[in-house]
C-alpha cells in the first residue's frame, strides 16, 4: 500500500525570500531526487494553522521511513529549517484526496 509523507511549517517572515527560492529550486526537486512522487504544497490563506503544507508518496511505508532516515533526507530538511519554523513531519497510509 503506498504511504504518503506529510509536513507542516511556518515560515520565518524575515526569510520569505530566500524560502521561496529554496523550496522550487531545491526542496521540491529534491524531494523528486529522493523519490517521493505527487508532490504537493498548499499555503494557508486563512485560519489558525501552520503557513506550509506538503506531502511526497511512496510505494511503501517501509521506503518512505528509509528516505526519512537518509543523510540526504536529513540534509534537505536541515536546510529547510533554516527559512522555517515548527516543522513536523509524520507517514500516513495514503488515500485520495486531501489528507491531514
Amino acid at each position: 500500500m503506498e504511504a504518503k509523507l506529510l509536513m507542516h511549517w511556518n515560515i520565518r517572515h524575515d526569510r520569505e525570500s530566500e524560502y521561496f527560492e529554496f523550496l522550487v529550486n531545491d526542496f521540491i526537486p529534491g524531494m523528486n531526487k529522493l523519490g517521493l512522487h505527487n508532490i504537493e504544497v498548499w499555503y494557508t490563506a486563512y485560519g489558525d494553522c501552520e503557513d506550509k503544507m506538503a506531502s511526497g508518496m511512496m510505494e511503501t511505508a517501509v521506503s518512505l521511513r528509509a528516505l526519512v532516515a537518509a543523510d540526504e533526507w536529513v540534509y534537505l530538511t536541515d536546510e529547510l529549517n533554516e527559512f522555517v519554523y515548527d516543522y513536523s513531519e509524520k507517514i500516513i497510509s495514503a488515500t485520495r484526496g486531501f489528507q491531514l
